[in-house]
């Protein structure tokens, strides 16, 4: 018997059959006194049954029967649980030593959903992105999506994602931003506790969703249509303007482009993503390679 909480812990996965058992052995090698269970979704992909074990931590393997996509495979995971609380892993992510325990004393009695700091590796260079606090407020996330707060990071309480919280928005366009959907609507319930300390390792190299420009902007409308108190905040409106236009150009829209780079400087003339956008629709820089340059900063536009 232990008091420590059950954690269930949800990997979605398409295609990746290397990444996602490097990723289930981050789980498996977790020091946690708590149980742990693991459930692999598989998403429009043939289901890996070799991956299946028993155990102290048992491993099951499913296939995604709700919406395909992301969202519907994680929402798959979520269901298939009875544990006290559900972490999500995505399938090219790893978590390091020390995560879980670290996460399970900072969610504490009150909060709903605790994250971590991350380690993003690109191409094998590595940067460390810290939130430097321990708690995440609604008025924090709508000035910023603060990408440190990474999916792969997130550890909830089974209980809120099955009643108030909810489950992850299947309907958000490629299962783009449902992330930041979900931190935007648990942050409006309860503030977010998190640990400043890197404890997963974040891959973005290879990301299914790179250059599907015409997602991210569709994405990004949903977002905006779903939480218009964006619009109220000026550093945060300006950088998802910024990114539509940014996107717009890359898809090589330049009226669309320059119509957002303008909105974006308007809300916050220091916005730097109308700038480039404006050099990308002028054909001076290419998005995908400012893109590159800032991922092996650790950063993203």
């Amino acid at each position: 018997m232990t008091d420590w909480p059950s954690v269930g812990v949800v990997i979605p996965t398409h295609n990746r059959p290397e990444q996602v058992r490097a990723a289930l052995r981050s789980v498996l090698a977790q020091f946690y006194p708590g149980d742990i269970e693991v459930v692999v979704v598989f998403d429009r992909a043939k289901v890996d049954e070799t991956l299946a074990a028993d155990g102290d931590r048992p491993v099951r393997v499913v296939k995604n029967e709700r919406t395909p996509g992301l969202a519907g495979a994680r929402n798959t995971g979520i269901t298939a649980l009875d544990t006290d609380l559900v972490a999500f892993l995505d399938d090219d992510d790893e978590w390091l030593a020390g995560k879980l325990t670290a996460q399970v004393n900072a969610l504490g009695t009150e909060a709903e959903l605790c994250t971590t700091a991350i380690e993003v590796d690109y191409r094998g260079r590595r940067n460390p992105r810290l939130a430097q606090k321990t708690m995440v407020r609604h008025g924090d996330l709508l000035r910023s999506r603060m990408m440190m707060l990474h999916s792969s990071t997130f550890l909830f309480r089974r209980s809120a994602l099955l009643g108030g919280l909810g489950l992850v928005a299947e309907d958000a366009p490629g299962s783009q931003n449902e992330d930041w959907d979900m931190l935007l609507r648990a942050s409006r319930r309860r503030p977010i506790a998190h640990v400043d300390v890197p404890y997963a390792l974040v891959n973005w190299a290879g990301s299914h969703f790179e250059t599907r420009w015409d997602t991210k902007i569709s994405s990004l409308r949903w977002i905006l249509d779903r939480h218009p108190e964006i619009h109220g905040s000026p550093e945060g409106a300006a950088r998802v303007y910024g990114q539509i236009a940014c996107w717009h150009a890359a898809t090589g829209d330049r009226k669309e482009a320059l119509r957002w780079a303008v909105r974006a400087t308007k809300a916050n003339p220091g916005e730097p993503r109308a700038a480039v956008a404006a050099a990308a629709a002028a054909g001076i820089v290419g998005v995908p390679a400012v893109m590159a340059a800032l991922h092996r900063r650790g950063r993203g536009i």
